[in-house]
C-alpha cells in the first residue's frame, strides 16, 4: 500500500479519541494517516464517533456510515481496530497486530475502511464523521439485550439447575452460566445470537444438564417472565468509560432497581433506558447433546 504524499509522524499518531459511547453520531475531525492500494484506502483520524469490530471479541459489528471531505463524500465500507508501531509508523490490522493492548511505543487506532478513490484525502484533512445512527442504535438495542438475557438465564439455571456450589457468579450472585459455557456471541440489528457449550466441564461443575435439556421449554418460558418483570418500570442504563482511549476498559451499567447496579465489562455501544428495547423474547433451542442456541429478540 502507499501513504499519502503527507505523513505525520509515527511518534505524533496518538490513539483514537472514541466518542461512541457518547451518543454522537458526528464529528470533525483531522485525519493523522491515510494509506490506500488499488482496492480500499485506510484513514485514521484523532477522534471518531465510529466503532469498529473487535479482533479479539467481534461480536459486535462495525458502524456504518460515511466520511466528508469538503463536498466529497466517501462510503464508510469498515471500520477495523489498528495498532500503530511509533518507532517505524507500520500499520497493523485486526488480526495481524502482533501486541497486546496498551504496549509501550504502540497506539491503538479505530481504522475507517473507504474505497480507493478515499487516497485524495491528505494528512491534516478536516473531516466529517457520519455515523449512521439507526444502524448504530439497532445493534445498540440487540447487545444491551442479549446482556440482559443471558442475566436472566443464569439467574433461572441458578434457583433449579445446579447441583453444587459455582465458583464463578454474575453481578446478580447468580452463578455464571454464560461465562462458563458461551462460545459465541453475536449482535444483529434487534438481535443478540449466543451459542453455548454443555460439555463434561460443566456437568462436573455441577450443572444438571440433562434436566436442563429436558426443561427448556420451562427455562425460556422462566426467562421471558422475569425480563418482563424487570421491565415493568423503564430503568437507566450507562457506559462507564475508564479513559477515552479505545483500549480503555469501559463498562455497561444498569440500574436494575434502587439497590442494584450491574456493571459488566463491554466495549459495545448500547441503549440509555430499557423503555428503547419496549420487550424481548427470549428463544431456547437445543442445536446437538452438547450445545443450545439462545436467541434475544428486541420487540418494538
Amino acid at each position: 500500500m502507499t501513504t499519502s504524499d503527507l505523513i505525520t509522524p509515527a511518534s505524533a499518531i496518538t490513539p483514537t479519541i472514541i466518542q461512541f459511547c457518547h451518543q454522537a453520531w458526528q464529528l470533525n475531525a483531522k485525519a493523522l494517516y491515510v494509506e490506500s492500494d488499488d482496492s480500499k484506502t485506510y484513514l485514521i483520524a484523532d477522534v471518531t464517533p465510529f466503532h469498529p469490530v473487535s479482533h479479539i471479541w467481534p461480536d459486535h459489528p462495525a458502524d456504518q456510515g460515511f466520511v466528508n471531505v469538503g463536498d466529497v463524500q466517501f462510503p464508510v465500507e469498515d471500520c477495523l481496530v489498528g495498532a500503530i508501531e511509533q518507532s517505524t509508523g507500520k500499520l497493523h490490522i485486526a488480526a495481524d497486530i502482533p501486541v497486546k493492548r496498551d504496549t509501550e511505543g504502540w497506539a491503538f487506532v479505530v481504522v475507517h475502511q473507504l474505497p480507493t478513490s478515499a487516497s485524495m484525502i491528505k494528512v491534516n484533512d478536516e473531516v466529517v464523521l457520519s455515523v449512521d445512527k439507526e444502524y448504530q442504535a439497532s445493534l445498540s438495542r440487540g447487545h444491551s439485550a442479549g446482556h440482559i438475557a443471558f442475566l436472566a438465564l443464569n439467574k433461572v439455571l441458578a434457583e433449579s439447575y445446579w447441583r453444587k456450589d459455582a465458583d464463578r457468579k454474575d453481578p446478580l450472585g447468580s452463578y455464571d452460566f454464560n461465562s462458563y459455557a458461551q462460545v459465541t456471541s453475536f449482535v444483529t440489528p434487534e438481535l443478540c445470537t449466543d451459542k453455548y457449550r454443555l460439555g463434561k466441564t460443566l456437568k462436573k461443575r455441577g450443572l444438571n444438564v440433562a434436566d436442563m435439556l429436558a426443561s427448556l421449554d420451562d427455562i425460556e418460558a422462566d426467562i421471558n417472565q422475569m425480563i418482563a418483570g424487570w421491565f415493568a418500570e423503564p430503568t437507566p442504563v450507562a457506559m462507564r468509560l475508564e479513559g477515552e482511549a479505545l483500549t480503555d476498559s469501559r463498562y455497561w451499567e444498569w440500574q436494575l432497581d434502587a439497590d442494584t447496579l450491574v456493571s459488566i465489562p463491554c466495549g459495545g455501544t448500547h441503549i440509555e433506558n430499557t423503555s428503547e428495547l419496549k420487550a424481548l423474547s427470549v428463544k431456547l433451542t437445543q442445536l446437538d447433546d452438547q450445545h443450545i442456541e439462545m436467541l434475544t429478540h428486541v420487540i418494538r
